[in-house]
């Protein structure tokens, strides 16, 4: 809260210079050479499609499971989100599905790293359309010794209050590219421009930046509280049930969500965790297929059905996480399900 009265005190809202520092940190963390600050993750998506030219006419790939903010992002851009079902292991997109829904149209690839564990990057990558990568969820994590964020054309960030950098709102825009970078600062800002181009008022303010610093300058801290919550987790869980996350021996985890697997189904399991006085829900209000109405996605109708996020956060106490722990295992063990 210093960091945010600091700029109360200074009178410079927006812009302001903490912005900038922002945008250096998240850049020096997402590994890229630059970053843009903007007013939420959704903004900066729709301006990372932008950048890269990205329109009527055009298709983008993206799992089907997966918040459905991605799709409103490229449907304001004029392109078509084709959904793409997701790897039974890690939830993230399946790379084999992403390559037979490829076709001519097909111009960029979301690849969002799901509850804060990396894609599988490498196949990703191979399938040729540029990749944007969703870093909401996996700040601060590698794959292959790289941080994420340094692989695709475009990384994203979102700094809502759930997020894992939480500012309250606000999003970011990290490339290599100077190109992609001077477009995206071009569309933040609707006034005193050089070019007279479509653009919108998503700049980012001081307070957010400032708070998003102080949070980002915690990321160590956030990460290892998160993965002490995890390993509990997996003690708990061990023997039982209810299958614990996957990670591939090549990434990291932030954890940002704990998720299981129960077989059978989660509702009955919702509702006697939330009778001993834990709230777990679904991580994935809806997939974006069903939205649709589409079908052909047998691996993210399975999850949906299955899949449970456990509490996890940093300010968990060791009480609340006792509780978490205990009514989970006795839930769990009974009758070895739901």
């Amino acid at each position: 809260m210093r960091a945010v009265a600091a700029v109360v005190r200074s009178g410079r809202l927006s812009p302001a210079p903490v912005i900038g520092q922002f945008e250096a940190a998240v850049a020096r963390t997402l590994g890229t050479s630059g970053a843009v600050a903007v007013s939420s993750g959704t903004a900066a998506l729709y301006l990372a499609l932008r950048a890269l030219k990205i329109g009527p006419g055009d298709e983008v790939l993206l799992p089907s499971y997966v918040c459905a903010a991605l799709w409103h992002a490229i449907h304001a851009a004029g392109a078509t989100a084709r959904v793409v079902d997701v790897d039974p292991e890690t939830f993230n997109l399946d790379p084999d599905d992403a390559r037979r829904r490829l076709r001519r149209r097909t111009k960029a690839v979301i690849v969002p790293h799901l509850f804060g564990l990396p894609a599988d990057l490498e196949d990703l990558l191979a399938l040729g359309p540029p990749v944007i990568e969703d870093c909401a969820q996996t700040m601060g994590v590698s794959y292959r010794d790289r941080p994420v964020g340094s692989f695709g054309a475009v990384a994203i960030c979102s700094f809502y209050a759930t997020k894992l950098i939480a500012a309250g709102e606000g999003g970011m825009v990290a490339s290599a590219s100077s190109t992609l970078l001077g477009r995206i600062r071009d569309g933040r800002t609707c006034d005193e421009q050089v070019r007279l181009v479509p653009s919108f008022n998503f700049k980012m303010s001081g307070l957010h930046a400032a708070l998003g610093l102080s949070q980002l300058q915690r990321l160590p801290v956030i990460l290892a509280r998160r993965r002490r919550i995890a390993r509990r987790y997996d003690r708990a869980l061990a023997g039982l049930p209810w299958r614990r996350p996957a990670i591939p021996a090549d990434r990291g985890h932030a954890y940002y969500r704990y998720v299981v697997r129960i077989p059978g189904g989660v509702d009955r399991a919702m509702a006697r965790l939330l009778a001993a006085g834990v709230t777990a829900r679904r991580p994935v209000f809806n997939p974006i297929h069903r939205y649709l109405k589409q079908s052909g996605f047998p691996v993210t109708n399975g999850i949906w059905r299955e899949a449970l996020s456990l509490p996890i956060h940093p300010e968990l106490t060791e009480r609340e996480l006792q509780r978490v722990l205990s009514a989970c295992e006795r839930i769990a063990h009974r009758r070895g399900r739901p």
